[in-house]
């Protein structure tokens, strides 16, 4: 195994200590206010962007810039193949950046951050989709490149057409991670199709088929949809009966990659799967600290939903 996998890895280790862990959260989750909770953050890997009297979701935008930081410096230490799927596990980044963009340009009025995340390496195709000017303009810059056309310019369509792309790349290029992205794409579907009520754009629709097989993705029913979902997928809505309870296989989504990445960390193997496990940890543990930080902005509420899975 080449030095490049003995440092990549040896760092994806290191950068665990990063993370504050089930019991951190639950400090974060108890404070008596978001300032309280803002504080404690203050003294952790989480701190950089964090200012005093932030907003909750600006908050939370901080949490996740750290994340990206994080994962950047991770990539900065890989091999090609090692730092390309950081870079994979990361197109979450590229796909907020170009839903803000996106709905910069149609002029929603939504607020949106003062600047879109700074991808650095990770970034595909960014550089050339901040430079559109229309979402026509938006959706061929998409379609040239490895994300391909969504299907429509509408934000949702976009930014599903996105994440449907990602969900097959990943799982095509990662197997450590392909049961996380079947589960996702799973999520996905049921939310769009059963939640919102919205029928996939068709490359989308394609894309989903490819992980999740053509006839879950034509089902008229959740439970149908559920059915016919391939064992790789189906772990994620276990259990879930209706599509109302989706947010309970979110959670345990989390709860998977955190556990899955474990995993993948503990062995001593030289190559992609620790530093997958690290992104996968790292990433969970962002999602737990964000949601603590909600429970304090609320008023202060340690819970169970930040122990540890099993």
């Amino acid at each position: 195994m080449g030095g490049g996998w003995v440092a990549g890895v040896t760092r994806a280790r290191a950068m665990l200590s990063r993370c504050l862990g089930a019991g951190g959260a639950r400090e974060v989750a108890a404070g008596p206010t978001l300032d309280d909770a803002v504080r404690y953050l203050g003294a952790t890997a989480y701190r950089h962007e964090l200012r005093p009297e932030m907003s909750l979701s600006d908050t939370q935008r901080a949490v996740s810039e750290a994340l990206l930081w994080h994962l950047r410096v991770l990539a900065g230490w890989q091999p090609r193949s090692g730092a390309e799927a950081v870079r994979l596990l990361a197109a979450g980044f590229e796909i907020a950046n170009t839903e803000q963009h996106l709905r910069a340009m149609e002029g929603t009025g939504l607020p949106r951050p003062a600047r879109p995340y700074r991808l650095g390496t990770l970034a595909t195709a960014w550089p050339r989709i901040s430079r559109t000017t229309s979402p026509p303009e938006l959706r061929a810059a998409l379609a040239a490149s490895v994300w391909g056309d969504p299907g429509a310019e509408s934000p949702a369509a976009v930014a599903t057409g996105m994440r449907a792309s990602a969900a097959v790349r990943t799982a095509a290029a990662l197997p450590e991670a392909a049961r996380w992205a079947a589960g996702r794409m799973a999520l996905l579907v049921g939310r769009e199709v059963f939640v919102v009520g919205r029928r996939l754009a068709e490359p989308a629709a394609r894309r989903a088929g490819q992980l999740l097989g053509a006839a879950a993705v034509r089902t008229a029913s959740f439970a149908d949809f559920r059915q016919h979902l391939p064992v790789i997928a189906r772990w994620a809505l276990d259990g879930i009966d209706e599509p109302a309870e989706l947010w309970r296989a979110e959670a345990r989504w989390w709860e998977r990659l955190e556990q899955d990445g474990s995993e993948l960390l503990r062995g001593s193997h030289w190559g992609s799967g620790p530093v997958i496990g690290a992104v996968a940890v790292l990433s969970a543990d962002a999602w737990r600290v964000r949601g603590a930080l909600e429970l304090a902005a609320r008023g202060g509420r340690p819970t169970e939903v930040f122990d540890a899975p099993g």
